[in-house]
């Protein structure tokens, strides 16, 4: 047998204590001998006849159980063999569920996926205060769905809409959340969750039923659930606005959703064994979905991503403690939140006026006070965050800064000031970081005492919502800097990926031809919400034409013409858009756009009068089908280029990257997933297709058409 992942321990008063404890990770994870050993301790347990409860406990800081060793499923072939993992899990529970004396789980840290399984087949459970315990069953971001039982507890515990809406969002609950739910039966600081253990398994001594009071039913709670889960016809209410809801946001691309469904609702119509059936016979038809199998690529790519310092070798990051951002506009604003509230640096904010840095640290407080509303974090916690946030409209207090973060407008000779000022102001050590999204890099570095300080760090907008952090060395930036960046990123919540310096960098390259094609669709005379919606319907968050008014129209037009000069014809831009500039429409920014931005409460509609701005009749038929399939070819395209000219290290970060950077969709893997999935030859002969049609932009990549005449794939 294994080593031990458990540690049992005997107290005098009979409660018995199992430490689980996965012997060298920084966090515990389900294991296959999970079972065995933990069966082994509770038939201990059971002849024990001193024993009186039970409390499982973590021995590892911020880690209750992350969740399952999804590595398991990489050997699985079959949904019988994914079905019989799902079914050993369930007897485990089921086993702890039915134990002869009250067992609570003490829980700090997270409990995620397999862990909350474990947690709710205790009678109860006790989670400490810490900003590092978080509940949640997150499978359906893997394209699963909980299949020890989760499906089926949660419910039963929480209500019927409360438990879909975790399962079918995959969202996680800080404590005092998941204590409003119902979800655990205290929330205490972490120094009294094992006194607050033994008390639970004090009261479920005197009654484990957990019977809600006959009170609880004229409550509006009560009410609720009386009409609508206490009742056939109330269920089935439930049920099928949850599949709407469903269909209105997956668009058919994710089965796992349904699925969920389909297990709660068998669950409550033939009880709870027939539940746990058709809960581990669809876990088995999930693992070997094509969709499961690209996002579990995605989980392990994030994973091993984490692990990596971003260079070869053995340099390492120094440390930050102090960050400067330069401009108090949305994008500074949003470098400044995730690097004062999730990396806890000290943060300098400089803008050219007072109103920018007051901007700058109202956007901070307006987040942080959310959360403080919410009692995601204390009222002390909130002020003391805020501490660490300041500004001027001076470069005082940038001497000590490690790192300077600049996010002025796009003007080269600005940002040849901006590295001028920083190498006065700031110490030899100090990096310089652009967030520039169109200049190369190298071009900022030539301004500069020290270009091997000088890196690309570009972020996306907004800052605190995604996840990606793109960044840019150039052949001079040193391994030191960039480690350092790599390491900062991960501290402000990011996934990075370090790419080598060039027009537009990865992301922005990959997105101007998909862009353009909405563009040039448009000016042939497609609808805009076609163009849209068929892209929405392909998988992506929103439609291109949206995404340029999100953007700014005006940002769009300045990148286009550097990506044009770098790459000739195949990223030229619609001519018509220049029309757009000189009538003032710069998108959301300023409410003129391809949409109007109606008052809060009312949904966004076309503006029909951009249709005569850009000289075109809208009325042309182009199906969705192949609306997607252009948009998505040429991203492709250009992303086997990016990898071929060594732009990006790998495939991997090339799917990390247009997934977390643009929202390329997740249940394909990445564009070179994409690509490997509809086979290599494939793509080739579709693009020479278009290439016929349409003309040179879609040429094949050359590195594309040697993979066809080798038989190759990107993994």
């Amino acid at each position: 047998m294994s080593e031990s992942i458990f540690e049992l321990e005997m107290h005098n008063d009979g409660i018995a204590i199992i430490t689980i404890d996965l012997p060298g990770e920084a966090q515990n994870v389900l294991k296959p001998e999970f079972g065995e050993q933990v069966g082994e301790i509770l038939e201990k347990l059971s002849d024990d006849i001193s024993v009186k409860g039970v409390v499982i406990r973590s021995g590892k800081e911020g880690s209750f159980i992350a969740g399952a060793d999804i590595s398991v499923l990489k050997s699985v072939d079959t949904a019988q063999q994914a079905e019989e993992i799902a079914k050993t899990g369930q007897r485990l529970f089921n086993q702890l569920e039915k134990f002869k004396v009250p067992v609570v789980a003490a829980i700090d840290g997270a409990c995620l996926g397999g862990g909350l399984e474990l947690a709710l087949a205790c009678h109860g459970r006790v989670v400490s205060d810490s900003p590092k315990s978080k509940l949640g069953l997150p499978e359906v971001q893997l394209g699963l769905l909980p299949g020890s039982g989760g499906t089926q507890r949660l419910p039963r515990l929480v209500g019927i809409p409360s438990a879909l809406d975790m399962m079918l969002t995959g969202k996680q609950l800080f404590p005092k959340q998941a204590k409003k739910m119902g979800l655990v039966d205290e929330v205490v600081p972490a120094a009294n969750l094992m006194k607050a253990a033994n008390r639970r398994l004090h009261e479920l001594r005197k009654d484990r039923s957990n019977k809600k009071p006959w009170t609880y039913y004229f409550s509006l709670p009560g009410i609720k659930e009386l009409l609508l889960e206490a009742n056939p016809l109330g269920r089935n209410l439930v049920f099928n606005q949850a599949r709407k809801t469903v269909d209105s946001k997956t668009k058919g691309n994710y089965p796992a959703p349904h699925k969920i469904i389909e297990c709660v609702e068998k669950g409550y119509s033939q009880g709870f064994d027939a539940g746990l059936a058709v809960e581990a016979k669809n876990f088995g038809q999930l693992v070997v979905t094509p969709e499961a199998k690209a996002l579990i690529s995605i989980f392990f790519a994030t994973t091993e991503l984490k692990k990596d310092k971003g260079v070869d070798g053995d340099v390492e990051a120094v440390t930050v403690d102090k960050v400067g951002v330069l401009g108090g506009g949305l994008m500074g604003s949003g470098i400044a939140y995730v690097s004062v509230d999730k990396a806890g640096k000290q943060v300098r904010v400089k803008d050219v006026s007072a109103k920018g840095v007051n901007g700058a640290l109202n956007y901070s407080w307006k987040i942080i006070s959310k959360k403080m509303k919410r009692r995601i974090i204390s009222p002390s916690d909130a002020r003391n965050t805020m501490s660490y946030l300041t500004g001027s409209t001076d470069y005082k207090g940038f001497k000590d800064c490690d790192m300077v973060i600049e996010a002025v407008f796009e003007d080269l000779d600005l940002k040849h000031q901006m590295v001028k000022d920083v190498e006065e102001n700031c110490s030899e050590k100090t990096i310089f970081a652009t967030n520039t999204s169109s200049i190369p890099i190298s071009k900022i570095a030539d301004g500069a005492k020290r270009p091997e300080q000088v890196v690309g760090l570009h972020y996306f907008s907004p800052v605190e919502k995604m996840p990606l952090l793109e960044i840019i060395k150039t052949d001079k930036t040193a391994d030191w800097v960039i480690a350092t960046c790599v390491s900062l990123g991960k501290q402000q919540g990011k996934t990075p990926i370090v790419v080598n310096d060039g027009a537009g960098f990865y992301v922005n390259r990959i997105l101007a031809p998909y862009v353009n094609e909405a563009g040039i669709l448009l000016s042939e005379g497609v609808a805009i919400e076609t163009l849209d919606k068929a892209m929405v319907k392909a998988g992506f968050p929103v439609g291109p034409i949206t995404l340029l008014d999100e953007v700014g129209i005006d940002v769009a037009t300045k990148v286009a013409p550097i990506l044009q000069d770098a790459f000739g014809d195949r990223m030229e831009p619609p001519k018509a858009f220049s029309k757009l500039l000189d009538d003032d429409r710069k998108g959301r920014k300023n409410n003129r756009g391809f949409y109007l931005y109606p008052t809060k409460g009312k949904k966004k509609q076309v503006d029909e009068t951009v249709y005569k701005v850009l000289g075109v009749e809208p009325g042309k038929d182009v199906s969705s089908a192949e609306i997607a399939e252009r948009g998505m070819l040429l991203m492709a395209n250009e992303a086997a280029r990016c990898l071929d000219e060594g732009i990006i290290r790998s495939a991997r970060d090339g799917d990390v990257g247009a997934i977390f950077g643009i929202g390329f969709p997740p249940f394909h893997g990445g564009p070179f997933r994409y690509m490997d999935k509809r086979g290599i030859a494939t793509i080739v002969d579709r693009l020479e297709h278009y290439q016929e049609l349409y003309g040179e932009r879609f040429k094949p990549a050359d590195v594309l058409i040697k993979m066809k005449q080798n038989q190759d794939s990107f993994y």
